[in-house]
């Protein structure tokens, strides 16, 4: 088809279109989930703009689709128009035929010549980009070839659908990109970089200029020295250290500083035994629990087996920055304080950082003989060696054996570029809640019937620290006041979702308790509530979060816990418990309310309250959407991180003496934050509000 324009032929259902057209137009969730396809993009360029371009249609299988336009030399692309028209086509094309396109895959001189498509791709109609080698690739998707003959030789629309084919290939089952773990445990976030979710600029347009300004300084130092950074944690994906360290790569990445991140080949029964520790320190755990002899063992030799195999091998993160090792190493996890000894035996004056992002029961662990001490002895013992001890910013979840000069406080953050966060069109939205109602149909829960449906949210894990029982019985006060008091409106429904993870086993116990207690307990409104345990993509907890209209955060014991941040970044109230560092994020009466734990009866209150006062409500959503602090961002998080590698890698006796690292990023940076609105910056519960 070379050389001659050719139109999408495609037609769509008839049938197709008479039955859901209606419910698709008015976006709504009780259709049938959209078909997923896949799209391929080639061009032909010529004095700086395109000649030739082709976009490839696919599913799973075949080829369904394509369209080529051909460019006179009048008539030809520049950059943008280039761009516009991708993106066009693709959005037609998807409503057109009541589609979804989960991924589009170019090779790179398309992506090269047309740098904001990849962004404008997942930005503005939530499609993967891809971008791929011309040549052929196998199995090893960071196959890093050059172009090959066999790739000149197709044809245009050939190499589109070339592309095609490679998008569906790099994709895992629930349609998001295999995750790829390779040498030495590195993480090859984002598929070794072939997605390109955001560029640079998208980075900075989700911060202040002072922020970005502070950022950049740090940068500059890093890159100049070329210092090597290296994270460890215990998990790839799901959590929040997760989630956070993926984005940090990603900027990273575009930033180009030489920042890593590792995990440990796992190995059974591991994650009950540190989820078990985790319990243990924020008091959570049964009376019975203990971290036995045979526990500490089972650990220790598990971390060092990595770090021998994989680690302090020849070029590895753990060998002396001499041989080609990390210049800093910062263990990310209380999972592997068994990694600090090994780091500092091969290195000594390397710098190493420890960050605890758990609420850890200070009280219990000052006392001995608990559980929690004996917990703490076994991390302490390998934490002490470190140069810096990082904490959520709450002074009781460190223990009395930290020594403040070393101690420093860093939020937990958010990435407001990533599924979880960024903004969607309503089409997006509502592929995400009928994938949802789909999988609650599946469970046995009841749909959302948005958009007619109003509800009420908490997304969390299902961990014995998050609440869920008091969420339940707060909803049945206000659902039980609400009908008393105003017949006249239509309850909400209460919808309870969360992701699991590898290293969270008491999820699916907790979940079988809860959905327990609704049928026993609350079977006169089971039909309102809805609890569910959800599978990737992200995306499906964002269009929850968006359509949502107060969000709760109940826990009991808490770190920081960002879904409070997240929620305040949508425009959502919310309301939540005076634990661990979500004070520090609530404004109470303003973006929300603040209750003591275990007070259902002020939350239902509440709920009341902003149910029956569209006035209140309002001010606290317009209030809540304008008062995003940037410390809780992507970029936020790289400031402080960068900030002390570029310190500690200079040789400097790093001191925070319990402050905000943030704090010291800016006074060191010489960039004044005095404008910007900060978290709180009290780190005693008393003081938290």
């Amino acid at each position: 088809m070379a050389g001659k324009d050719h139109e999408f032929q495609r037609h769509e259902s008839a049938t197709l279109q008479r039955r859901l057209s209606l419910q698709f137009k008015r976006r709504e969730w009780l259709a049938p989930p959209s078909e997923n396809v896949y799209a391929g993009i080639s061009a032909y360029f010529s004095n700086h703009h395109i000649s030739l371009i082709s976009i490839s249609i696919r599913d799973s299988t075949y080829l369904l689709d394509f369209i080529e336009k051909s460019f006179d030399q009048e008539e030809r692309l520049s950059v943008e128009e280039a761009t516009d028209f991708v993106i066009t086509q693709l959005d037609h094309y998807g409503e057109k035929h009541l589609e979804k396109i989960i991924g589009a895959a170019m090779p790179n001189h398309v992506a090269d010549f047309c740098p904001r498509l990849c962004s404008r791709l997942w930005g503005e109609l939530d499609i993967i980009p891809l971008v791929l080698p011309d040549s052929t690739l196998v199995d090893k998707y960071t196959t890093r070839a050059s172009k090959s003959p066999a790739w000149d030789s197709k044809t245009i629309d050939e190499q589109a659908e070339a592309m095609s084919r490679k998008c569906v290939r790099l994709f895992g089952p629930e349609n998001v990109p295999l995750l790829q773990v390779g040498f030495m445990g590195l993480v090859e976030v984002d598929t070794d970089f072939h997605v390109r979710l955001a560029r640079l600029e998208d980075f900075q347009k989700t911060v202040s200029p002072e922020t970005w300004a502070a950022v950049q300084h740090y940068v500059s130092d890093l890159r100049k020295r070329k210092i090597r950074i290296a994270f460890f944690s215990a998990t790839p994906q799901g959590g929040g250290v997760a989630l956070m360290r993926h984005a940090l790569m990603r900027l990273s990445h575009v930033l180009d500083t030489d920042v890593r991140w590792y995990v440990p080949k796992p190995r059974p029964g591991v994650f009950q035994v540190t989820k078990k520790n985790h319990n243990i320190l924020q008091g959570v755990a049964g009376p019975d629990e203990r971290f036995s002899s045979d526990d500490q063992s089972f650990l220790t030799e598990w971390i060092a087996e990595n770090a021998r195999r994989y680690w302090s091998c020849p070029g590895g993160p753990l060998c002396p920055p001499s041989n080609g090792g990390a210049d800093v190493i910062i263990v990310d996890d209380p999972q592997m304080p068994g990694l600090i000894p090994i780091a500092k035996k091969e290195a000594p004056s390397r710098p190493v950082i420890f960050r605890s992002h758990i609420q850890i029961r200070s009280d219990l662990v000052n006392t001995p003989g608990t559980p929690q001490a004996e917990v703490w002895e076994y991390l302490w013992n390998q934490i002490k060696l470190v140069d810096c001890f990082i904490s959520h910013p709450v002074k009781a979840f460190v223990p009395q054996d930290v020594p403040t000069d070393i101690l420093g406080y860093m939020p937990a953050t958010t990435d407001w570029l990533d599924g979880l966060n960024k903004n969607m069109r309503d089409w997006d939205v509502a592929h995400y809640g009928r994938l949802f109602n789909a999988a609650c149909r599946n469970s046995d829960m009841p749909v959302v019937h948005q958009p007619d449906d109003r509800y009420i949210a908490q997304i969390a894990r299902f961990d014995p620290a998050k609440g869920i029982f008091d969420v339940l019985e707060s909803y049945d006060k206000f659902y039980t006041r609400l009908a008393q008091h105003r017949p006249d409106l239509k309850p909400p429904k209460l919808l309870i979702c969360g992701h699991g993870s590898v290293d969270d086993p008491d999820g699916t116990v907790i979940h079988d308790q809860v959905i327990d207690h609704i049928e026993h307990k609350m079977a006169s409104i089971r039909d309102s509530i809805c609890v569910m345990r959800l599978k990737p993509p992200d995306q499906i907890l964002n269009a929850i979060l968006s359509k949502a209209t107060v969000v709760l955060q109940l826990s009991a014991r808490e770190g920081f816990e960002v879904k409070v941040s997240e929620a305040i970044h949508k425009g959502k109230p919310v309301i939540a418990t005076r634990a661990g560092g979500i004070p520090l994020q609530v404004e109470d009466g303003k973006n929300g309310f603040l209750v003591d734990v275990g007070d259902t009866d002020a939350v239902a209150e509440h709920l009341y309250d902003l149910w029956v006062d569209d006035a209140l409500y309002k001010r606290m959503a317009e209030y809540a959407i304008s008062h995003v602090r940037d410390e809780v961002s992507t970029v936020g998080n790289a400031l402080s991180w960068f900030y002390l590698c570029s310190k500690l890698s200079q040789g400097e006796k790093l001191r925070p003496q319990g402050r905000w690292i943030n704090d010291l990023a800016f006074e060191s940076s010489g960039v004044s934050p005095e404008n910007l609105p900060r978290l709180k910056r009290a780190v005693e519960v008393a003081n938290m509000g």
